[in-house]
């Protein structure tokens, strides 16, 4: 499709499960792009796909709660392809299953780190460069967790509902200069995060689908494509939303 023809998009946890399906659905509409991801195995596999697809990628390893590997990533996209068009700020992780009061403190750290200053930092060195080429469009992975609260999960819960946060105070803050940022709120996928959420037991995952009005978990493909729309010219009225994917679960 020629309004992805050539554009430059980052990915970040565009190593496996979501990040990786959004980066396969935009190398065959034509993006050239930029997979980030702490795996270097992960991440180097999904940029043979990408090529195996005919598009153009390189692979950036980066801890996105590292601010300078945060602005390397930027910083190596821009040497490599010219300019930053889509930004789509998804990596992130779900901590430990543990009530607030006996949340260990290392831990919830470490999921402020990604979950929320990954995503500040992304933003910020993304749009200083959106702001130099004329705008561009950015899309960040908040959470069914972002919506509603989450019990067990306070940490990933907070994070989330920050996202939502950003995304809407930078929409006030850059739609005039030609910047869309949204974010997506996914239920339970179908990804390692939710392996390990219910720490590969089918007995916990028919559980949690049963609480789903869809009964099943989504794919990180259809996740993807709702992501492609909102990066692309086709939705460029939509600025500031929070969409969820979640088979209904925060409808209730």
């Amino acid at each position: 499709m020629e309004l992805y023809k050539n554009k430059v998009a980052i990915i970040t946890g565009a190593g496996s499960g979501i990040g990786r399906a959004t980066c396969l659905l935009l190398a065959e509409k034509g993006a050239r792009i930029t997979v980030v991801d702490i795996s270097k195995e992960g991440g180097e596999e999904t940029v043979s796909l990408i090529q195996e697809l005919g598009a153009e990628a390189i692979f950036v390893q980066a801890d996105v709660g590292s601010r300078d590997e945060v602005k390397q990533y930027v910083d190596e996209t821009v040497k490599a392809f010219g300019t930053i068009d889509m930004f789509f700020n998804n990596a992130g992780i779900e901590g430990s299953v543990t009530k607030l009061a006996e949340y260990p403190d290392d831990l919830f750290e470490k999921v402020v780190d990604i979950n929320l200053k990954g995503v500040f930092y992304g933003m910020k060195y993304v749009i200083q460069v959106m702001l130099e080429n004329g705008g561009g469009s950015i899309v960040n992975t908040a959470s069914n967790a972002g919506i509603v609260g989450t019990p067990g999960v306070s940490p990933y819960a907070a994070t989330k509902h920050a996202v939502v946060g950003l995304t809407k105070t930078a929409t006030g803050e850059y739609a005039g200069q030609g910047i869309r940022v949204n974010a997506i709120a996914p239920g339970p996928t179908a990804t390692k995060m939710m392996e390990r959420f219910t720490q590969g037991s089918e007995e916990a995952k028919v559980a949690v689908e049963s609480g789903i009005p869809a009964g099943r978990y989504g794919t990180p493909e259809e996740v993807a494509h709702l992501v492609v729309y909102l990066l692309g010219d086709q939705s460029a009225i939509i600025n500031g939303a929070v969409y969820p994917i979640d088979g209904g679960l925060t409808a209730l």
